[in-house]
């Protein structure tokens, strides 16, 4: 191409560029509308009808709630925050703040937060809400660490409160008040629950390190399991890393303290020979134990990926070099613990690559499985397992909502990581002065991740606005009027026809009646009312994503 030709596709494509100007507009208009339209005082649902006349998240719905699992009220606030890096313009860190103090709204006495947030004064009665000062009930006050709901809450407030200088009272001294609550919520080994009310009793906890029961039930025993040292879904893994950053935003050695002493409890929970990796729980005895009904005593390939990721971020954090030499024990064994694919169902939904099983039998090493069961939900009668719910060692007619097996890809990579980390020099691991994840592991690159956006990405999503500065897309987020939900773990007759009360059929009412026949793992749900059309609905995720999509072009 000839050198004039260059420069003038070069110009075009200059002119087709958005401008500072045009990016910080856009990002202005999406976040005043989701904070000043969307938002119910500044927290945030899941989804959105586009006309705005209703929300609903995993837990909360409607108008005076909000959630705070991570993609709710966490990722929007997130999002600001890297809108105000990018630009400094305060309007970003306001509506920061305004979504720290809708989380201050639904702070537990406990200390921490549950998954949902209610907003209507009288139903707030029901809750243990500080800001309310009811606190000493008997009512909903549960502070929750599974799925990173106070975690992220908590970092939340952090953030916030490191960006408006620490000015802002409430906000810094509840999250202080959160952190304070957590540290007294820690086992004397370092471990924290899943979930919990007050802090342990010390002298019922004694410390030591893990080591195999003479034998284990495979009965699930009963939903006894909050007091259990947990891992499952990352939890103390979020909450090491989380009083890492509150030291480094507050610089309290408490906090530092807190992170270590969850590490150290890591380092007593390695299994010993012949499964050097971590169970998913653990009881008071520091044996792997039962939590939920799908979830057996073990060891497991799933967390402990993400428990050799939070040691080599103890590493980088401290430079104390006991956190890396469980990583190689762990590493071989989940290596030669790879499980052989077949043509069972479970298998097919796996990506390619090799495959780990979520639950190892203790000692064995054999892969544990769950058996599908049948189940029924009925609104205001809770759920019902019909059949099924047992440990099994065939991978055939498993449970599919919860994953059984987990992909080994990633063991590559944290090898890698683990090599480099561990030849590198202490002082130049130090991770930014800011971060920006909920977890540790998300500050690596991820597969298929978008790199820097590109001009024709940042039109696009400056055209893709719509009027009033909203990103919208077809779909439905349906409404909690279900009244009846059953799962056909095996072959089922469905009858649907005209019919007495008592359940009987009455005369001739086999001609009016439709008989469907439903095979394994179909599902029957039983709505009021009409059946809800596609249409445009607004996501919160997708507000953040794009939001941050904005800024990093400007940056």
């Amino acid at each position: 191409m000839k050198p004039l030709l260059l420069l003038a596709c070069a110009a075009s494509l200059a002119a087709q560029a958005p401008t500072r100007d045009d990016v910080l507009a856009a990002m202005r208009k999406s976040a005043d509308f989701y904070r000043n339209k969307v938002s119910k005082e500044g927290g945030y649902h899941f989804y959105y009808t586009s006309d705005l006349s209703y929300g609903r998240s995993e837990s909360a719905e409607g108008p005076t709630q909000v959630e705070v699992q991570r993609e709710a009220t966490p990722v929007v606030a997130f999002a600001y925050l890297q809108a105000w890096d990018a630009t400094k313009d305060r309007v970003f860190l306001e509506h920061a703040r305004a979504a720290a103090h809708a989380l201050l709204k639904g702070q537990l006495c406990s200390g921490g937060w549950d998954y949902l947030i209610e907003f209507d004064p009288e139903k707030r009665k029901q809750y243990e809400y500080r800001a309310d000062s009811n606190c000493g009930s008997d009512k909903r006050g549960v502070t929750n660490l599974d799925d990173n709901v106070t975690q992220a809450a908590v970092r939340v407030l952090m953030r916030v409160d490191q960006e408006l200088g620490f000015s802002d009272k409430a906000i810094h001294e509840g999250a202080l008040f959160a952190l304070d609550k957590l540290i007294a919520a820690q086992y004397p080994i370092g471990a924290w629950p899943q979930r919990f009310r007050t802090p342990p009793d010390h002298s019922q906890f004694p410390v030591r390190r893990a080591s195999y029961p003479e034998s284990w039930s495979k009965k699930w025993p009963g939903p006894e399991y909050q007091s259990h040292y947990t891992f499952n879904d990352n939890s103390i893994a979020d909450a090491i890393d989380m009083m890492l950053e509150a030291y480094r935003i507050y610089n309290e050695p408490r906090f530092k303290a807190a992170a270590e002493k969850g590490g150290q409890f890591i380092l007593m929970a390695q299994m010993p020979d012949p499964q050097p990796a971590w169970a998913q729980q653990y009881d008071r005895n520091m044996h792997p134990a039962w939590a939920r009904v799908f979830e057996p005593p073990s060891v497991t390939g799933g967390e402990s990926q993400g428990i050799m990721r939070i040691l080599m971020t103890l590493y980088r954090e401290t430079g104390d070099k006991k956190y890396l030499e469980p990583i190689p024990r762990a590493l071989a064994y989940l290596r030669k613990s790879f499980v052989a694919r077949t043509d069972a169902e479970v298998f097919r939904r796996m990506p390619e690559g090799p495959v780990v099983a979520r639950f190892y039998e203790l000692k064995t090493n054999r892969p544990l499985y769950i058996t599908k069961g049948s189940r029924m939900v009925a609104a205001g009668m809770g759920s019902r397992l019909i059949d099924g719910y047992e440990v099994s060692y065939s991978p055939d007619s498993v449970i599919t909502h919860y994953g059984v097996l987990t992909s080994g890809r990633d063991l590559a990579a944290i090898e890698e990581d683990y090599k480099k980390i561990a030849a590198a020099d202490p002082a130049t691991l130090k991770r930014p002065a800011k971060l920006r994840t909920l977890s540790p592991w998300d500050e690596r690159p991820r597969r298929g991740a978008a790199g820097k956006p590109t001009a024709a990405e940042v039109s696009q999503l400056i055209s893709s606005l719509d009027e009033r500065g909203a990103w919208t897309k077809m779909g439905t987020i349906g409404k909690s009027n279900r009244v009846m939900f059953v799962y056909a773990a095996k072959d089922m007759v469905l009858r649907v026809g005209r019919g007495r009360s008592d359940g009987s059929a009455g005369d001739n009412a086999n001609s009016r009646a439709q008989i469907i026949r439903l095979k394994e793992n179909d599902t029957v749900e039983v709505f009021g009312g009409e059946q809800a059309p596609p249409e445009r609905i607004i996501s919160s995720g997708d507000f953040a994503r794009n939001l941050g999509r904005l800024a990093a072009y400007l940056q």
